[in-house]
Parts: structure tokens; C-alpha cells; sequence
């Protein structure tokens, strides 16, 4: 699918893209990242729940209160980071949004996470982690690692994380969660530049 007709460059965000009629039948709205357009740090959910497509914004149920909680720990705030999501609509009664609709989304994740040239990209969960890395990611053992992302020429930095909400169902995962979170807090002000030139 060619992202060119629905991107706007300037917002780095969606409209009007209706790749995926089960989406467009399910969402009320394009759920786009928010946060600064030159992030350090760029967290990368699965897909809008319930929550998000009404109020229009990423992470904003009770996940979303535990990434706020868990960045308050590491000394960052949801203003300081930018958040967004694999897909940018509801998938119906909140499944997990199928390969070919994250296939369809893949060409505005690319172009947003290159227009903001973060630090480190974090995945929230297994399907960020093995929608990017594109392959299967065991993640509560690989939390808090760093692996190569690459998007055409450029190379980024990713580390993976439990999902928020894996911590709300499983309270072991916490310090999983929170050790992920402070690995990556150390990338957040780094000033440095995002390609891997000493990884």
C-alpha cells in the first residue's frame, strides 16, 4: 500500500486511510502517535483499545497509567516521550490487529519513527517487538536488551519491554517492566545521534 496518499509529514500523522475495512468499520477515529516530533525515546504499542479510540490518544486506559507511573520512576513524564502504536485503529473487540493490517500501518510506523530519529525505539509487548524486529521474540527474557532496527538505511536502536498491562495481570512482571524502563531512561537526553555507529 502506498503511504504517500494518507501521511502528513508535518503531524506524523494519518488521515484517512481505510486500508484495512475491518478497522475502518471498527475505529471512531486514526489513533496517531503523540508526544515531541524529536523524541528521545519512542515507545511503540500494539494497537488502540477502547479507551484510546475514543479519547483519540495512545495509551491513555490502564496501561496507560502504568507507563505513566513506570516513567515517573526513571524521572521522565509522558511529555518528555513520544508514544504510538503499530496500528493506528481499534481492531474489533480489541484482538490483536492481524499481519496484513500491520502490514498496511508499517509504511507510517517507519516514516514516523525516521521522522523522529529517537535515541531508542521501545516495544511495548510482542507484537511491536516482533512486528519490528520480524521475528519471534520470547520477551520477558529479552526485556531490557538492545537490538539493531533497520528502516531502509538508516539503523536505530530497540529495546524490548513487557507491555504495560502484563504487569496489571502478572504483578511479577513489574520489575521486569521497571528494568526495562530504566535501561532506556539512560538513552532519554543522551544528545547523541541515533544511527549505531559504536553499538
Amino acid at each position: 500500500m502506498d503511504t504517500d496518499d494518507y501521511w502528513d509529514e508535518e503531524g506524523l500523522g494519518v488521515g484517512g486511510c481505510e486500508a484495512c475495512p475491518e478497522l475502518v468499520e471498527s475505529r471512531s477515529r486514526i489513533v496517531d502517535g503523540v508526544g515531541p516530533a524529536d523524541a528521545d525515546l519512542l515507545f511503540v504499542g500494539e494497537a488502540p483499545g477502547a479507551t484510546e479510540d475514543e479519547r483519540g490518544e495512545p495509551f491513555v486506559g490502564r496501561s496507560g497509567d502504568v507507563l505513566d507511573e513506570g516513567l515517573r520512576a526513571v524521572g521522565l513524564a509522558r511529555r518528555d516521550v513520544r508514544i504510538t502504536n503499530c496500528v493506528r485503529c481499534r481492531p474489533p473487540d480489541n484482538r490483536d490487529p492481524k499481519t496484513a493490517e500491520r502490514e498496511n500501518c508499517r509504511g507510517y510506523l517507519e516514516r514516523e519513527i525516521l521522522a523522529v530519529d529517537p535515541e531508542l525505539v521501545i516495544t511495548l509487548g510482542k507484537v511491536p517487538a516482533e512486528h519490528l524486529l520480524e521475528r519471534s521474540v520470547a520477551v520477558t527474557s529479552e526485556a531490557g536488551r538492545i537490538h539493531e532496527l533497520s528502516i531502509g538505511e538508516r539503523t536505530q536502536r530497540l529495546l524490548v519491554c513487557v507491555h504495560p498491562a502484563a504487569t496489571l495481570y502478572d504483578p511479577s512482571q513489574r520489575e521486569t517492566f521497571n528494568s526495562a524502563l530504566d535501561a532506556a531512561a539512560e538513552y532519554a537526553g543522551d544528545g547523541g545521534q541515533s544511527t549505531l555507529g559504536e553499538f
